[in-house]
């Protein structure tokens, strides 16, 4: 079976383990391990009766729910088949336009939507060691976009490249961006993304992961989005209240704009059991919160697991998933991993910056993560004697 460009492909790796895919220990797809909410897969029973009948085309119940919960007006609401759809939908919109910034590295997806609409793409990498000097950031961006190189700071907005003649100015072109960051888990504040606003025609921003931070702690654009045109924000239930199976995504943004999206898409996108248990998983206070109190200790307790294995280094991350930098091969690492214990790990491939010394790990129990932990330090202890005569000890 072909290498998958996504996590959580359960078939693959049980076909590579030799195992049932229930036996398989997902480290791979960022998914909460503290869902579903009962209260959701309570909604979902309740709905079994309705399967004879269509959903709602409005999906008006589930926009309300959507609308109390951001404080937005339904109509600026679009749910989704994932926030998959919409992506692709908002890359019919970046086509309009003369190009699309992208931050790098970049969810694949990002690409598979431009390319399917022919968008001109450039490329902005982020600075992965955290580090970048503040200063010429304008004449470093301008060269760093003509050849993909040049850095991004976590909290500096991206340089204007207007003076450039070989770029398309940015007030003609998008950008798209997520926050927090995918796959390094660098979160981004509000203040350093909104002069975006100002410099570009269309700013798409995907916040996936942003619901798994405190709402004293995210740095979400949903608060401002109905005073710029501009902005769509795109959000997904699946990885918070683990429903991936469910595809349910929406996006925010301006109803005109979402008029004609609606106008560029088959009917009843969204299932009736979907619809159902969002609505339900939205009111669900109690496990939100449980979900705010597992996640920063149990992502520390990975972290500082990792950190301590020789070889390793992974990236602090404001999301439910860690970036890690490895000194061995992360294919390589991955399928001794499923062959030998049944864990699967994300390898970084299809993120061509990062190539075969990186591998994303999402955040699970305390015992899975002990589990993780202990498994790689066994195998970075059997490379140690092939590395004594360098004088290095590599995972």
């Amino acid at each position: 079976m072909q290498q998958p460009a996504h996590g959580g492909n359960l078939a693959w790796a049980a076909a590579l383990a030799g195992c049932p895919p229930e036996a398989i220990l997902d480290f791979s797809a960022s998914i909460s391990p503290l869902g579903p909410p009962n209260s959701a897969i309570a909604a979902i029973q309740s709905q079994i009766g309705n399967l004879k009948h269509y959903p709602d085309p409005d999906y008006s119940e589930l926009r309300l729910a959507l609308s109390h919960f951001h404080q937005v007006p339904p109509e600026w609401i679009l749910p989704g088949n994932g926030s998959a759809e919409l992506l692709t939908l908002a890359g019919k919109e970046l086509a309009k336009l003369a190009a699309t910034t992208l931050i790098t590295p970049a969810f694949g997806d990002y690409y598979r939507t431009l390319a399917a609409y022919n968008v001109k793409v450039l490329e902005f990498p982020l600075d992965l060691r955290g580090q970048g000097d503040k200063e010429d950031m304008g004449t470093r961006g301008q060269e760093g976009q003509r050849r993909q190189g040049g850095t991004i700071e976590e909290n500096s907005p991206l340089p204007l490249c207007s003076s450039s003649p070989l770029l398309p100015k940015p007030e003609k072109s998008g950008l798209l961006l997520n926050n927090p960051h995918n796959p390094t888990g660098k979160l981004f504040s509000r203040e350093a993304i909104l002069p975006y606003l100002e410099q570009f025609a269309l700013l798409v921003v995907d916040e996936a992961f942003m619901d798994f931070l405190h709402p004293d702690e995210e740095q979400s654009l949903i608060p401002v989005v109905q005073k710029y045109a501009n902005l769509v924000v795109l959000r997904s239930l699946t990885k918070f209240y683990s429903l991936p199976g469910l595809r349910l995504g929406y996006a925010i943004a301006h109803p005109d704009r979402l008029a004609i999206w609606q106008l560029w898409r088959d009917p009843w996108p969204v299932n009736t059991l979907a619809a159902a248990a969002a609505v339900a998983a939205l009111q669900d206070r109690e496990f939100q919160e449980q979900t705010w109190k597992w996640l920063p200790p149990a992502r520390n307790q990975l972290f500082a697991g990792l950190a301590a294995i020789p070889g390793l280094q992974p990236q602090e991350s404001a999301a439910n998933f860690l970036l890690v930098e490895s000194q061995q091969s992360s294919s390589q690492l991955q399928q001794q991993l499923l062959q030998h214990h049944q864990i699967l790990i994300r390898d970084c491939l299809s993120f061509k910056e990062l190539g075969d010394r990186f591998f994303r790990v999402a955040v699970r129990s305390e015992s899975d993560n002990q589990r993780l932990i202990q498994v790689l330090r066994s195998h970075c202890v059997a490379e140690v004697p092939s590395v004594v005569a360098s004088g290095a000890a590599e995972c």
